[in-house]
């Protein structure tokens, strides 16, 4: 029962896609969505070998909480600066940021994070060195930013997934 219960939500989501795609709620609608989304559920795992877990609730819903304050500040800090265009004295700039953490999935959870803050884009990162390259709008404090990212973020995420 517990296993059913796990494997549901992924092609009831697919069903409910599949039907506000289509526009329709009529029964071949329903049939055909169902059976392309109880088999897209059951390939699925086979396409992501490596499996997450866990490890810590309260660390997650923190760093959650800290991602969505940062994003709304960025949000007014960019729109200041694009409003105020040249008078803003933006210093655009590129920072490399020493990484500690490995797990697949928190440097993917890592780069989510950076992407869904304006002003800030992950330019690259260096697998051998474990370096992050960060592109910032305002570079201002290089050393502010590596204190961010390894503190705010990357810290989190190493509690989260390692």
């Amino acid at each position: 029962m517990r296993a059913l219960l796990r494997f549901l939500p992924l092609p009831c989501l697919l069903l409910a896609l599949w039907i506000v795609l289509n526009d329709s709620l009529s029964i071949g609608t329903i049939v055909l969505g169902s059976a392309i989304a109880l088999i897209l559920s059951l390939l699925a795992p086979s396409l992501r070998p490596v499996r997450a877990s866990l490890s810590s609730p309260l660390a997650a819903l923190r760093l959650i909480r800290d991602v969505f304050i940062d994003i709304v500040r960025s949000n007014v800090a960019v729109g200041r600066r694009i409003w105020l265009g040249g008078r803003a004295g933006a210093t655009p700039g590129f920072v490399d940021i020493p990484l500690r953490l490995r797990d697949a999935h928190g440097l993917a959870a890592l780069a989510c994070i950076i992407t869904f803050t304006p002003g800030t884009v992950w330019s690259g990162y260096d697998e051998a060195e474990h370096v992050l390259t960060l592109h910032v709008l305002d570079l201002k404090d290089e050393d502010g930013w590596r204190h961010t990212v390894q503190q705010r973020y990357e810290r989190p995420l190493m509690e989260i997934f390692e």
